[in-house]
């Protein structure tokens, strides 16, 4: 049978006698990388209309989800393909961000359009809807103290049990746990709304303007849309954000702080400002307690719950860091704890070095870190804050103690504000001493004029 002129010629597809048999080869698309195309061959085919068919099927299963035409691409493949490419030149926090953003938000409600049909006038609809009604969420934690708050006369007072409130409002046993811990110490939930807050709505626009850029620089699209999307308004109450601690209360805190396992830690943050992050990356080859200095370096950051070294928000927060004669103190009976330790484990005693470790070594978990400074906020009955919120306090502290913005800068490790200024600036590093000194005495001497009080167990 003579086959139709326009299968002799379809691009991609040769059909050819061999022998008495007939078989085909199909050429695929040339590989991104080498330039070569694929090539895949078939015979044995009883006529030369049995091989075009096969031929025809074989390429329909190969050019499915193989290969896109720019026409035809969506939004989904687009970011999957982009994700893919940018996974190696992200950090594993970023790129989870971005991943968990991408499934999340973007996918369910554009996923599907065409990358090209993506307009300005798209994005802000997208942007008004992740702000009324982009919460995934829902709102558990309100529910919870409703009815724990129904039913605080419980147990002499105390409110339900955390099974009790779990089978109550349906939620896990370990949610509930967690949520009669917050109620007890007086944590009550904020005004729920179902959007996102502006700052996540900007993160997400974020994300959305760098992989357009990609797009435009891959010849997808002809012009990025985020280059000219309008944020929505806040359209809900902003939360308050959390004031930072004066000397007086900083000072409530770390009394009973400094009879905690990680006293050496909490004083290091008070008097250094750093980073939740950067305290669980000191190693003790960075602390010179001779010179008075401390080298911040690594990171140990959460990442979709598991904790992860990293090498550092920014090229500024990798720093040296003068001590103060109180924090030194503080770190020298830290570290003979520690040495105490080590000799009752033995060789079972990890020899990574890190400076801020449970009793056998092992690495606490940022989120735990965070738990046990709430823990102790509430049992000193000082003012509720946020762990970074005492960076903030240092930071106000030395501000207004008449410490140099540059100075103040280098020490809590600031990216500077221009990337000239950031490239060609050196470190004051020996120059902050009086800025370490300081801060330092002004805890100290706070500490020692407070009242003697008996500080409760956390």
């Amino acid at each position: 049978m003579t086959p139709t002129p326009n299968r002799r010629r379809m691009p991609g597809i040769t059909v050819y006698q061999r022998g008495t048999k007939w078989a085909y080869t199909i050429y695929g698309e040339p590989d991104i990388l080498t330039g070569k195309r694929e090539r895949f061959n078939k015979g044995g085919f009883a006529s030369e209309e049995e091989a075009w068919a096969g031929a025809l099927k074989k390429h329909a299963e190969m050019d499915g989800g193989r290969r896109v035409k720019p026409a035809a691409r969506t939004v989904e493949q687009f970011f999957t393909e982009w994700l893919a490419s940018v996974k190696y030149a992200l950090k594993p926090s970023a790129y989870t961000n971005y991943s968990t953003n991408v499934a999340a938000y973007i996918l369910p409600s554009i996923g599907g359009r065409r990358l090209q049909d993506i307009t300005v006038p798209v994005l802000n609809a997208f942007y008004v809807h992740l702000l009324e009604a982009g919460r995934l969420k829902r709102d558990t934690n309100s529910t919870m103290y409703e009815y724990w708050k129904t039913h605080h006369h419980r147990h002499n007072g105390r409110g339900p049990t955390p099974m009790e409130l779990s089978t109550a409002c349906g939620t896990s046993y370990q949610s509930a746990k967690e949520a009669v811990t917050r109620y007890r110490r007086g944590r009550i939930p904020t005004d729920y709304h179902a959007g996102l807050s502006p700052k996540s709505v900007r993160n997400i626009h974020r994300l959305i303007h760098r992989a357009f850029s990609d797009a435009v620089a891959w010849d997808y699209v002809v012009f990025n849309p985020a280059e000219h999307a309008s944020l929505p308004r806040e359209r809900h109450r902003r939360r308050a954000t959390p004031q930072p601690w004066s000397l007086e209360e900083l000072s409530q805190w770390l009394r009973l702080a400094q009879t905690d396992r990680f006293a050496g830690m909490w004083v290091l943050a008070a008097t250094t400002g750093m980073r939740r992050s950067e305290l669980l990356g000191v190693r003790r080859e960075g602390l010179d307690l001779t010179a008075r200095t401390l080298t911040v370096d690594d990171t140990l950051i959460s990442v979709a719950g598991r904790a992860e070294e990293s090498d550092g928000k920014t090229q500024a927060g990798r720093r040296t860091v003068s001590l103060d004669a109180f924090t030194v103190a503080a770190l020298r009976r830290h570290l003979e704890m520690l040495d105490d330790e080590q000799k009752a484990f033995g060789t079972a005693y990890p020899e990574d070095g890190w400076l801020f470790v449970w009793e056998d070594g092992r690495r606490p978990h940022p989120d735990t870190v965070t738990d046990r400074f709430n823990r102790l906020v509430d049992a000193a009955g000082a003012r509720r804050i946020r762990l970074h919120d005492v960076r903030h306090t240092y930071s106000t502290l030395s501000l207004n103690s008449g410490v140099e913005p540059k100075i103040l800068s280098d020490r809590v490790g600031h990216a500077n504000p221009t990337v000239t200024f950031q490239i060609y600036s050196h470190h004051s590093t020996g120059h902050d001493r009086a800025a370490a000194e300081l801060i330092g005495r002004m805890i100290a001497d706070a500490l020692s004029e407070s009242a003697q009080e008996t500080p409760r167990d956390p």
